[in-house]
């Protein structure tokens, strides 16, 4: 039986490309039901089509990852967009979403978009700058340059990237620039919410620069449900580079003393309020109710 990548899920209906570029709409079996598998955007799967109109998807391939909002598989990168203004820069969210990111395993690119809406870059390059240091790949746009936005095709190619952030940020605009012809709907940020208004309602992989693209709906809430605390401190990579000269081994770097990545912070090599956020990552993860 052919394989294929489902790269749109609609109403029930999971759109299947295979690798001679045919896309056949196809339903999941009940066995799916059965054993609580539900097919994602991303898999790769077995199915079975008489014609490209009909089909059922008949087996699940093992996934690398999967994330849950958005409800998508077997991501390589993810791009995160956050806006300089409307709405305004938050680090906290940033690294919220960057744990998240991390503890996935997904490689993050940082776009801040709307840089020509700040009256003053300073302390914006400031936080670009700590992130390029401590690894992570920062590209700044303006809605005022969009060939500026280029600049992320060559991080496109024969990746699957998803692409993520706040409400109104300007996601869809993104991939207006970098495939013109889609034509996506965009909508300006409420101004009596103070957040974007909600563009894009299911996740599609679009083919861009030899790699594949998700639009997804905006997030309005971000919640640790699959991390447990001491996970936390593997996702901040500077605190995994600073953790070999702690003094005990399996340093929560909290209260523990002679703490690797306390000293740093104290000294200025790591940044005050990416400590802070752990810390307030760590105690969110700790008070949250046990599921049952």
């Amino acid at each position: 039986m052919p394989e294929g990548k489902i790269v749109k899920a609609l109403s029930g209906f999971y759109y299947v490309l295979t690798a001679d570029g045919v896309v056949t709409q196809c339903r999941g079996r009940g066995v799916f039901r059965k054993n609580k598998i539900t097919p994602l955007v991303g898999d790769m799967v077995v199915f079975q089509a008489e014609n490209e109109q009909e089909g059922y998807i008949m087996d699940v391939l093992p996934r690398k990852n999967e994330l849950v909002r958005p409800p998508i598989s077997n991501i390589d990168q993810a791009i995160l967009v956050f806006s300089a203004m409307e709405p305004e820069f938050s680090t906290s969210l940033l690294d919220r979403f960057l744990v998240l990111i991390e503890s996935k395993y997904v490689t993050p690119l940082i776009c801040i978009s709307k840089m020509d809406l700040l009256e003053e870059e300073e302390k914006l390059l400031e936080f670009a700058s700590y992130y390029r240091k401590i690894g992570y790949e920062v590209v700044m746009t303006s809605t005022k340059e969009p060939e500026q936005l280029k600049e992320i095709l060559p991080f496109l190619r024969d990746k699957t990237s998803v692409i993520a952030g706040q409400s109104g940020v300007g996601k869809s605009s993104l991939l207006n620039v970098l495939r013109p012809e889609l034509d996506l709907k965009t909508n300006n940020i409420s101004t009596h919410l103070g957040r974007g208004k909600h563009t894009t309602r299911h996740v599609e992989l679009m083919e861009i620069n030899q790699g594949f693209v998700a639009d997804t709906p905006g997030f309005s809430s971000l919640e640790f449900l699959e991390l447990e605390a001491d996970e936390v401190k593997e996702c901040f990579p500077e605190f995994v580079e600073k953790s070999e000269h702690c003094k005990f081994r399996g340093c929560t770097h909290i209260k523990e003393p002679k703490c690797a990545v306390k000293d740093a912070v104290e000294k200025g090599d790591i940044a005050t309020y990416r400590y802070e956020h752990y810390f307030s990552f760590v105690e969110e993860i700790k008070d949250r109710k046990p599921r049952y």
